[in-house]
C-alpha cells in the first residue's frame, strides 16, 4: 500500500469532525485504490447511519429509553474513526460497525 492511498484513508476516517459525507463522496469518485473506495462508501454511509440512530435515540430519550442508545451510538460516532485513523496509519484492514459487508 503506498503512501497516498495510507493518506486518502486517514483523511476519509478523520473527516467525521468536517466533512462527514462530502469528502468520502469525493475521495469515492476520485480515487482508482479499490480499497480507498471501500472506506470511502464505507465511512460516508457509517456517518449517515449514525446520524440517523442519533436522532431516532435523542427522540426516545423523552421517554428515557433513548438516552443509553444516545451515548452508546455517541461513543461509536467518536471512537470508530479514531479506530480507523490508527489503523491506517499501521495499514492495517478496518470495517466500520454495521457495514462490515460492504466490499
Amino acid at each position: 500500500m503506498d503512501s497516498q492511498s495510507s493518506g486518502l484513508k486517514i483523511l476519509v476516517h478523520a473527516s467525521t469532525w468536517f466533512a462527514p459525507v462530502l469528502l468520502p463522496i469525493i475521495v469515492y469518485f476520485l480515487s482508482s485504490d479499490s480499497d480507498v473506495k471501500r472506506i470511502s462508501l464505507q465511512a460516508m454511509l457509517f456517518h449517515f447511519l449514525i446520524g440517523i440512530l442519533i436522532t431516532i435515540s435523542i427522540f426516545f430519550s423523552f421517554i428515557l429509553i433513548g438516552i443509553p442508545f444516545f451515548i452508546i451510538f455517541g461513543l461509536m460516532a467518536i471512537i470508530s474513526p479514531i479506530k480507523g485513523i490508527f489503523y491506517a496509519t499501521q495499514n492495517r484492514h478496518f470495517q466500520y460497525p454495521f457495514l462490515g459487508f460492504i466490499k
